[in-house]
């Protein structure tokens, strides 16, 4: 019951940060580069708050260990875990590009191409790392990737190829973060770390949003701030009490259904409507990656 309740608060909160951006930008209530500040600045600041709460807690543990002769290594490896520049570096190119490419994307159509570039930027790593692949993966592989170009060419649901292209960035960096992410002990304390670090680029991007000020309004800054604090900081939180509730495949099939609560939200708040290529594209996508996931583990070398 504990796994159910988080993993859909979590999914929720993701598929929320696509609609609050898209909220922030379809009307013009901020730009996307005081978004994108907006945004790093608030989940930093409440990632750090969470971090500090878990850092007391793991401490007063390791006291109350300590006092019963019990070890604390692992509470002392999870302390140490402090994230990297260059993950940080994919961090501010993912939620850039996330809020560039909102500006002409509608909710749904963002948060799939979003996803499917982050599920082949992984799938195309482990086959740069020679990970064995069954002929169903291949096949299965080949056909989200030509529902990804289905996708991305322009018509109702994507009106604007660099658009699409520029969410393919953002996925893509996510990837790449997501694949470093996996050897940390914390991902929790390596994020919130990532997000502090992310901050050195806060006066470049504060430098360009300077000609866009006059035309924030406070909705943008209530939409951003819910963007970072709430669906980066406490979404990503959630995610991680989660995860170790599941198995590694029930927690990448679930995350199949955040694309489709993007599109639904986006269709409730934003009267958005489901296009034909959305669907197509989407039960293309999804239901290929399904079965590459479905099928992780069952591979053998020919």
């Amino acid at each position: 019951m504990k796994a159910a309740l988080f993993t859909m608060i979590a999914l929720i909160a993701f598929a929320a940060n696509s609609l609050l951006c898209r909220m922030a930008l379809a009307d013009g209530a901020i730009d996307a580069w005081n978004f994108t500040v907006i945004r790093l600045l608030s989940a930093a600041a409440c990632l750090g708050l969470i971090m500090l709460l878990q850092a007391y807690f793991l401490r007063r543990n390791r006291l109350r260990r300590n006092t019963s002769k019990q070890t604390g290594n692992t509470d002392k490896t999870v302390l140490q875990d402090t994230g990297d520049w260059f993950s940080s570096l994919c961090l501010v190119i993912y939620a850039l590009c996330f809020s560039v490419a909102y500006q002409a994307l509608d909710t749904g159509t963002g948060a799939l191409i979003l996803f499917a570039a982050v599920q082949l930027t992984m799938i195309g790593w482990g086959i740069y790392h020679k990970e064995p692949l069954t002929r169903l993966q291949w096949t299965a592989l080949l056909i989200a990737l030509i529902g990804f170009v289905y996708l991305m060419l322009p018509s109702a649901s994507t009106p604007s190829l660099s658009a699409a292209l520029i969410m393919a960035i953002s996925g893509s960096a996510w990837g790449i973060y997501s694949i470093r992410g996996k050897s940390c002990v914390s991902p929790l304390r390596t994020t919130g770390f990532n997000f502090i670090r992310s901050l050195i680029a806060v006066p470049i991007l504060a430098l360009i949003g300077m000609g866009y000020l006059n035309d924030i309004s406070m909705t943008g800054v209530i939409l951003s701030v819910a963007s970072g604090a709430i669906a980066s900081g406490i979404g990503y939180s959630i995610w991680y009490m989660a995860m170790p509730l599941l198995k590694t495949t029930q927690s990448a099939v679930v995350q199949l259904c955040v694309p489709v609560l993007a599109a639904l939200l986006g269709m409730i708040f934003l009267s958005e409507k489901l296009t034909l290529d959305f669907i197509i594209a989407s039960v293309v996508i999804l239901g290929a990656v399904l079965v590459f996931i479905l099928n992780k583990g069952q591979a053998r070398p020919y």
